[in-house]
């Protein structure tokens, strides 16, 4: 069970910390079928196609972060990833539709293994299903397409990619 955004770390920092930018460090999860296809889900808060992704809490790893927010959005468990691509920097300083900026500092995680059987609906998303990388649904989330590309980047040179 996912808790909620007035509980979460970045929720009680924004209640404190009003307007200002705020440094969001989190997540995203990358994770390919047997066929190659992409698993997005689709966010309950906006009705876009996105990863599954999410902020850290406190106490937690970046890796556990990304296991948590998988699980939390899709049911399934992670039982391997590897980190992809780093997202960091004056670049990704985003308004999110609350207008809350935030700095990104994100790892891109691809899931290598996994268990369980997909949730289609959690108390974050309305849908969840794996769709091939050139056939993406729309409203598609802005973050899905470098990330995509991204990660073809590390899958071709072997190396951390740095954004």
């Amino acid at each position: 069970m996912s808790i909620g955004w007035a509980e979460s770390y970045l929720g009680q920092l924004r209640a404190v910390a009003g307007d200002r930018v705020l440094l969001f460090v989190g997540a995203r999860c990358l994770l390919r079928d047997e066929h190659g296809r992409l698993l997005l889900i689709k966010r309950r808060d906006n009705g876009y196609w996105a990863l599954p992704a999410g902020a850290l809490e406190v106490g937690e790893s970046v890796a556990e972060c990304a296991g948590r927010e998988l699980f939390e959005e899709t049911g399934l468990t992670a039982t391997a990833l590897t980190p992809v691509v780093l997202y960091s920097g004056a670049p990704h300083i985003h308004t999110d539709m609350y207008g809350h900026t935030y700095q990104l500092h994100v790892t891109a995680f691809r899931v290598d293994a996994w268990d369980g059987d997909l949730q289609r609906e959690t108390d974050e998303t309305t849908d969840a299903q794996f769709f091939p990388i050139d056939a993406l649904p729309r409203p598609l989330a802005a973050s899905v397409p470098p990330t995509v590309a991204d990660l073809a980047s590390f899958e071709r040179t072997g190396r951390l990619v740095l954004a």
